[in-house]
């Protein structure tokens, strides 16, 4: 099984992987980008701040994207849990809060780059512009960080309009401004049902 965990900067979606990490057995944990060799000179690029055009920017994410699932997701989702700190969806709504461009198409090109083989589940964590800032004032910001509140904030809201346009993912919003354990709990009981 192939799960994302998704969410704009400080949304915990970090802390509740490494809390999965210690319950279950068969999970594999990696990331978007930087799960691969490629991942992590992409990731160095991509938060470096030195990419100006948005298509560049949108196709090393797919060039990531590809390489992750053919290395890690693909070879090893049929037998273990396969869950990935960001994935497309993050893709989607960073590229669409930069500048508006064809939500259809940037799913479709990245249903290309992850061989016509969505995931199963995506979690989505959704926090308010007061938590946001309270977590972004706790540490160093990155190239996209540096972008600004407003910019993370119309990320969610992108990467929740692209949610409804995916009718065979199953789908949990979690509200990231609850504790800890009370989103492990969720985020628990949500992947045993699966």
């Amino acid at each position: 099984m192939y799960i994302l965990f998704e969410g704009i900067d400080t949304c915990g979606k970090t802390t509740q992987i490494e809390l999965l990490k210690q319950k279950m057995d068969n999970v594999i944990v990696t990331r978007e980008p930087g799960g691969t060799k490629f991942g992590k000179r992409a990731r160095e690029i991509l938060l470096s701040g030195d990419i100006v055009s948005n298509e560049a920017e949108i196709l090393l994410f797919l060039a990531d994207r590809a390489e992750h699932y053919k290395e890690i997701v693909e070879p090893n989702r049929d037998k273990n849990i396969v869950i990935s700190d960001r994935g497309f969806l993050s893709g989607i709504g960073y590229a669409m809060a930069k500048e508006s461009m064809d939500r259809d198409r940037l799913i479709d090109m990245n249903r290309f780059a992850l061989s016509n083989s969505f995931p199963e589940a995506i979690i989505f964590f959704k926090t308010d512009i007061d938590t946001l800032k309270e977590r972004l004032n706790t540490k160093t910001k990155d190239a996209i960080e540096d972008r600004g509140i407003e910019y993370l904030m119309r990320v969610q809201d992108e990467m929740q309009k692209t949610l409804t346009k995916l009718k065979d993912i199953s789908i949990l919003e979690i509200d990231a401004t609850l504790s800890i354990d009370e989103i492990h709990a969720k985020v628990l009981n949500y992947i045993k049902g699966l």
